[in-house]
């Protein structure tokens, strides 16, 4: 009878995660069909159901918790006062939970105008009251159906006191209640869910599901625009290129193969039947073949640039694939079970771990391959996406910004061409330094520095320009990198021509002043400061970085600045990228093979240290207390945390003592999903390429946020909203050119700071969106940039 059973005994199998499964988005209401009090209330306008474990076994809850949108917490505090907002943010105000018991007659139902309802009794209100949780439009039929099964087997195991693994069919049909009605969650029908296209009514019963979905149901849900009469043209497939010579198959599954639709924003079958094949084809080289009984779907090489996610609650892998004219297109695998679904990641993984790392895949560890495995199946999957209410969303931020973010010059008459008028002197902006001490940001521009000041209503104004950056001896040159130190009154610069040297810039001056020679056969690829919060004190020592050397640097020393002591060098090639410290002085040490190693003190033997992903690592930072590290490689970012959780080393940071051999932290890869890749590519025709992502920081803030931009994209991660699990934790802004810097105002996770080419901006993360093709879409042609979206032109 229950077709899912193999999804619930993998996602009941990880018990690390606390959530077990979840419906991102819905309303919860509480429906009174027999009582005087109304006939409904609707409890949670935005809401997320969970099915989460508790602290004792076989025990499971039922969660029903309020989303807030970026900022909408705020907002509330700001209207109604602290006391109103502390009262409203509550548990019982925030979250609802239910103990998961026979006596709830928990049941779902799809409706025939395709609408997913979950119903269940209210245990402490009047007979016949029931709670609802009427599920979004973009919740499929198949999470339904998984997120029921896992509620049967929750109820079986509390009354039974023993795994679900043990159920038999039988056994769980006491727990299914599909033959008691469940009442509209209005008198007439619930107001604030829109009415789409009638669908075929489906069969309430659990084992008509996902799993049993044809091909004529697929494209009846997916293949029409949201709330539209109009038949739209689908995307069609780009030839298939030609296949090389295979010299071995590492695997050949079966599957069901879907294609990203652009103008719907949705999957739709292209064929239920086909052979995917990982090959070699050469020294390093894999290939993916798509073939069908008829045709040949698609090949292509095995790169990063695939963008892999698997995802095991639907037994699915989606991946970008790219034409020969450089379109992208995002392409959907559903298989017939788990197990199928682990041999095709583990062909499809060692090919493109071995590719990167050029390394025979058998001649990693285990342990290192399951770190590598999980950092790929972190994400879930998602096929349409509803943007019914992004246009009043936009409205609310828009009024806000005008509010918020216009700056004294802000001028309503004011002409576009005034607003962003460009330099003639070929240089862009290139880099960003955010001071902590002092309310300043300075922006590279070739030769030149602009300071921008920090206004108190959130904004940049202009301050100077240093208009000469040149060493001492009078050679003018362009920073690779610069750094803020000694309470914000030096800046440190690096000059590619020179790559033994640094120089210092005394900004109450505005000109270089010394130039620092570290060693004359160790270089400097990167440098950090001593701790993380250094640079608002005046801690002279910094730490430096060569390809394959970590070392101390002090300005005071005569001669060359390297502290010898406290050097520590490696004979192999390790190809170090980035460094960052904790607010203790702990270093984190990033390569462009794509491992990571963990120090405690300088000098010293790394305490641990990651495997690699086979990606270079561009970017590094971690979170004050050492706790999360951030690593950004080219497509995707992890995020990893660094606290041991078990063993003898429980409660100590990989800083402090190394990781056991099988107990190395599981990375979470944050990523764009492969249809937001396709949305990107095909909108912007250049590929995605992360800058370094950030966490907001601040002296006694907590890293809530994370910061990144690719092309004309600034991206946000809400760590509260990765951490649960959620499946919408990203949002989005865009600009009409590249970003080139970005970063947090300090002490803020509302405000960020960005450097276009030739523009300066401070925005608010209200302005950010969800990513829907109307957000991902250039800027509407006609619309002017305002004072208040170029904060201040090219210096």
């Amino acid at each position: 009878m229950f077709m899912l059973r193999n999804v619930t005994k993998y996602l009941f199998g990880d018990t690390s995660k606390e959530s077990i499964v979840e419906i991102p988005q819905g309303q919860l209401y509480l429906v009174r069909p027999l009582s005087p009090k109304g006939y409904s209330e609707l409890i949670f306008k935005d809401a997320a159901a969970t099915i989460r474990r508790t602290g004792q076994e076989y025990q499971y809850q039922l969660v029903i918790q309020r989303a807030y949108e970026e900022g909408e917490e705020e907002l509330f505090a700001e209207e109604d006062g602290e006391d109103a907002a502390a009262e409203a943010l509550s548990t019982d105000k925030d979250e609802k939970t239910f103990l998961l018991d026979q006596g709830l007659h928990f049941r779902s139902e799809i409706r025939d105008g395709g609408e997913a309802v979950f119903a269940w009794r209210d245990l402490s209100g009047d007979p016949g009251d029931l709670y609802e949780f009427v599920c979004d439009r973009s919740v499929q039929a198949g999470e339904v159906g998984t997120f029921e099964m896992v509620a049967i087997k929750c109820q079986y195991e509390r009354k039974f006191r023993k795994p679900q693994e043990a159920a038999t069919e039988k056994e769980l049909q006491q727990f299914n209640f599909t033959d008691q009605t469940i009442p509209s969650a209005s008198a007439v029908s619930s107001p604030t869910i829109k009415a789409i296209e009638p669908s075929p009514p489906k069969p309430r019963a659990v084992e008509d599901s996902l799993a049993k979905q044809t091909k004529k149901d697929m494209n009846a849900s997916f293949s029409k625009k949201r709330g539209s009469d109009k038949e739209v043209v689908p995307t069609v497939a780009p030839p298939p290129a030609s296949v090389p010579t295979v010299s071995e198959i590492l695997c050949k599954e079966r599957a069901e193969l879907h294609l990203f639709d652009f103008p719907s924003g949705s999957f739709i079958l292209q064929d239920p039947s086909v052979s995917a094949t990982v090959s070699e084809v050469g020294k390093w080289q894999y290939w993916l073949q798509i073939s069908g009984q008829d045709k040949e779907w698609l090949g292509q090489p095995v790169v990063a640039d695939i963008n892999p996610v698997f995802n095991f609650e639907y037994l699915s892998f989606i991946f970008n694939h790219y034409a020969e004219d450089g379109s992208a297109y995002s392409w959907l695998l559903r298989f017939k079970d788990q197990e199928t679904e682990e041999r095709f990641q583990e062909g499809l993984m060692q090919a493109l771990w071995e590719q990167l790392n050029q390394i025979k895949w058998t001649k990693t560890t285990d342990d290192d391959r399951q770190y590598v495995l999980d950092a790929f199946q972190d994400l879930t999957m998602e096929d349409a996406e509803t943007a019914e209410k992004e246009g009043e969303d936009e409205e609310e931020v828009e009024e806000l910004e005008d509010n918020s973010q216009r700056t004294e010059e802000y001028d309503s008459d004011e002409s576009g061409d005034e607003a962003t008028n460009k330099p003639e002197d070929g240089d862009i902006n290139s880099q960003l330094a955010v001071g902590y001490k002092h309310d300043r940001s300075f922006v590279v521009r070739g030769s030149k520095i602009g300071v921008f000041k920090h206004t108190p209503n959130n904004n940049l104004e202009f301050s100077t320009n240093i208009s000469k950056v040149e060493t001492p001896g009078g050679k003018l040159f362009s920073p690779k990198k610069v750094m803020l130190h000694a309470e914000d009154t030096d800046l440190i610069l690096q000059n590619a021509d020179n790559p033994n040297s640094l120089y210092r810039m005394d900004l109450e001056y505005g000109k270089v002043v010394d130039e620092w020679k570290v060693h004359d056969d160790i270089q400097v690829k990167n440098f950090a400061p001593e701790k993380k919060f250094s640079q608002m004190t005046g801690e002279q020592t910094f730490l430096g970085l060569s390809h394959n050397a970590l070392y101390r640097i002090d300005p005071r020393l005569s001669g060359n600045k390297m502290v010898d002591s406290d050097l520590k060098q490696y004979t192999s090639k390790n190809a170090f990228s980035s460094a960052v410290t904790t607010e203790k002085g702990y270093i984190a040490v990033a390569s462009d093979k794509g491992d990571i190693r963990m120090f405690d003190k300088l000098g010293l033997r790394a305490k641990s240290a990651l495997p690699a992903l086979g990606d270079p690592i561009i970017g590094l930072d971690v979170s004050a207390d050492g706790r999360w590290v951030l690593a950004t490689c080219r497509t995707y970012i992890l995020l990893i945390d660094a606290l041991q959780k078990e063993g003898k080393n429980e409660g100590k940071l990989g800083f402090e003592k190394g990781f056991a051999k099988d107990s190395k932290p599981q990375p979470r890869r944050l990523a764009l999903s492969p249809s937001h890749v396709a949305q990107f590519q095909y909108e912007t025709k250049v590929p995605l390429s992360f800058t370094p992502a950030r966490f907001n920081t601040g002296v006694d803030d907590k890293e809530t946020s994370i910061i990144t931009a690719t092309g004309p994209f600034i991206v946000t991660w809400n760590m509260k909203k990765v951490l649960a699990g959620r499946k919408d934790p990203y949002t989005i802004k865009r600009y009409e050119e590249e970003v080139k810097a970005d970063d947090f105002k300090y002490g803020s996770d509302k405000n960020v700071i960005v450097a276009l080419p030739n523009e300066v901006n401070m925005v608010a993360k209200q302005s950010f969106k969800k990513p829907t093709r109307e957000s991902i879409m250039a800027t509407p042609q006609g619309r002017r940039l305002r004072r208040s979206d170029v904060v201040d032109s090219p210096y």
